[in-house]
């Protein structure tokens, strides 16, 4: 299994043009560093201009954050919500099935006041992950094979 978090952070300057189409523009995806199996994260801010900044990698996945359970040659995946920040998702998307070979790409959003100011951050979360060995380096560039998409607008 590699997993590949992918977290793009903006505030109300990033929401309106012409700011807005360089954070539409961010990817979701991003060929791996190499091939063995691990967990990545990439960080896009906006105070950094976007520019991808990867962390370094982890064996394991966060499992606060993402359920796994394996059963019979099948991987279920479901993305907990564990950020204290609207909006509230009270209906959450059944876990995924995977298959060897397959991948998820599992997106939802939020914001958040900041408590010196009163305005507001804003956080986009993508999760891949593909179940099973990964041969392909540049696998999170194509199409998943499921794709939850728990996006929302946010004022």
């Amino acid at each position: 299994m590699v997993a590949q978090w992918v977290r793009a952070e903006w505030t109300k300057k990033s929401r309106g043009a012409p700011e807005s189409a360089k954070r539409n523009s961010v990817p979701v995806g991003f060929a791996l560093p190499h091939r063995k199996p691990a967990v990545h994260e990439v960080r896009l801010r906006e105070r950094e201009d976007f520019a991808p900044v990867w962390s370094p990698e982890s064996r394991e996945v966060d499992r606060v954050h993402v359920m796994l359970r394996e059963e019979d040659g099948v991987l279920s995946v479901q993305l907990h919500d564990t950020m204290m920040a609207p909006p509230r998702r009270v209906v959450r998307p059944s876990p995924v099935r995977l298959s060897p070979g397959e991948w998820v790409r599992w997106q939802v959003n939020h914001r958040w006041a900041r408590p010196r100011d009163g305005g507001w951050n804003y956080e986009q979360t993508t999760l891949n992950l593909a179940y099973g060995p990964v041969s392909d380096a540049e696998l999170f560039l194509g199409t998943p094979t499921r794709h939850v998409d728990e996006r929302t607008h946010l004022r």
